[in-house]
């Protein structure tokens, strides 16, 4: 007899819709962001690109926000040593990685608990704004458990064809932002990005989707735009936007620029030369 997967894999009747998703504000209300802070989870099969829209998101955000990263492999920590290589964010030990040890969606969905985990041992260390939590490569029935993720992102790419959007799965219909990422590749493999874009949003109805080359930064603000939006209308942002007010001397200097200043380290406006002496308007007479 075979042995029985350490969590169920049943077959639900239809992929769902994003109308009738689970929404964050179902939890919202209850969420202790201070014990775990809004966790972004972006999804997606492998090789679409979650780890560098991970990366991009760190580098167009580091400065303003105060960010931690959770990446999940199988049996690696692969994607949390590339983040740390490239200095997505410092110090490095904001970046942890969960193994797995099985089926990537049960790591996010079934049973979530070390994802949640780590993602409060990260809160209680470092007080961020804001996590990233970046799921093992999986099909398209891989989605995130409200339990575990505020706000959900499911990365496909264009090389795996223009038919991915029209054939659906949890993780196309009820992701909160759906990106097609490597635009850029679509003459090289024969996708037709309005036939993605027409058979999304049939998929999606009024689910947003953004079309990005993530490694090149395009479409990365549109994203980061997508899940601010909904962040900033939680305790967790509000209580961001009330601290950003009550520093009226510091707000025109982003949030990296004020934790050197706060501890002692060289800012880069220290070394700047003094302003320029007006040029004397010159006489008529």
């Amino acid at each position: 007899m075979a042995p029985q997967a350490g969590h169920p894999h049943s077959h639900p009747d239809s992929p769902g819709s994003y109308d009738t998703r689970e929404p964050f504000e179902l939890h919202a209300s209850t969420r202790a962001y201070n014990e775990r802070a809004f966790t972004i989870g972006i999804g997606g099969p492998v090789g679409s690109g979650k780890t560098a829209l991970t990366l991009s998101l760190c580098r167009h955000l580091r400065d303003s926000y105060g960010i931690v990263v959770v990446t999940n492999d199988i049996f690696t920590k692969e994607d949390g040593e590339f983040l740390t290589k490239h200095e997505a964010l410092t110090p490095t030990d904001r970046i942890r990685a969960v193994e797995t040890g099985g089926c990537p969606h049960g790591a996010i969905r079934e049973d979530c608990s070390a994802n949640l985990q780590m993602v409060e041992n990260l809160t209680r260390e470092y007080k961020p704004d804001f996590c990233l939590l970046e799921a093992g490569g999986d099909n398209l029935s891989a989605n995130f458990s409200r339990e575990l993720a505020d706000y959900i992102i499911y990365v496909i790419d264009v090389a795996g064809g223009d038919k991915i959007p029209r054939k659906g799965g949890p993780g196309i219909t009820q992701a909160d932002l759906l990106v097609v990422n490597k635009t850029d590749l679509a003459e090289a493999v024969g996708a037709d990005l309005e036939l993605m874009r027409v058979q999304g949003t049939a998929m999606r109805g009024a689910g947003p989707i953004v079309f990005a080359q993530v490694k090149h930064m395009v479409g990365v603000d549109a994203v980061a735009q997508h899940f601010l939006d909904v962040w900033r209308r939680t305790s967790a942002g509000q209580r961001w936007a009330q601290a950003q007010q009550a520093q009226p001397a510091a707000a025109g200097q982003p949030a990296g620029e004020k934790r050197r200043r706060a501890e002692g380290e060289p800012s880069a406006d220290d070394d700047e030369a003094p302003p320029l002496e007006p040029i004397p308007k010159k006489s008529n007479a």
